[in-house]
């Protein structure tokens, strides 16, 4: 005859283990998915820093920045300090290529909220200038949180 205690007994460590293998297996692909989508918005950070660089510094894009500036840069930096800004890199013309840029992405927990700060050194005839650029992906789009623009100095 059959002990009707291990039989129950049997049956309750198989389903056990099945729904520790389920619980393993919807942990993991959790943290598959968030290290893959850091690693998505790294790669979107840094394309978008250059690509921010690339507007400015050398297209000179009026539209690209003020479309593209946090609430509190906007702010800061009225659409007058924009003009300026973009007459400033206008008269200096096109910086030599390709421009050295300094890459550092950070991230606020560490999956979630990352900021860049990128520093272009921008070799001009008259001089070398630096950019520095830092950006936010708070909700939706990349933002400018902050721009610095150091002209070449006069010799």
């Amino acid at each position: 005859m059959k002990n009707p205690k291990t039989n129950c007994r049997l049956k309750s460590s198989g389903q056990g283990l099945v729904i520790l293998i389920i619980v393993l297996v919807l942990v993991g692909g959790g943290l598959w998915y968030l290290y893959s989508h850091k690693q998505q918005m790294d790669k979107e950070a840094r394309a978008f820093g250059r690509e921010t660089i690339q507007q400015l510094v050398v297209n000179h894009d009026f539209a690209f920045l003020s479309t593209h500036l946090s609430p509190q840069a906007r702010l800061d930096m009225p659409p007058s300090q924009q003009q300026f800004l973009i007459q400033q890199m206008t008269e200096l013309g096109v910086p030599a290529q390709p421009i050295k840029t300094d890459e550092n992405i950070s991230w606020e927990s560490h999956f979630f909220e990352p900021h860049g700060f990128f520093t272009a050194e921008l070799n001009y005839p008259a001089g070398q200038g630096k950019l520095e650029v830092a950006i936010s992906h708070p909700v939706s789009r990349w933002q400018l949180d902050n721009i610095t623009f150091s002209k070449p100095r006069t010799r």
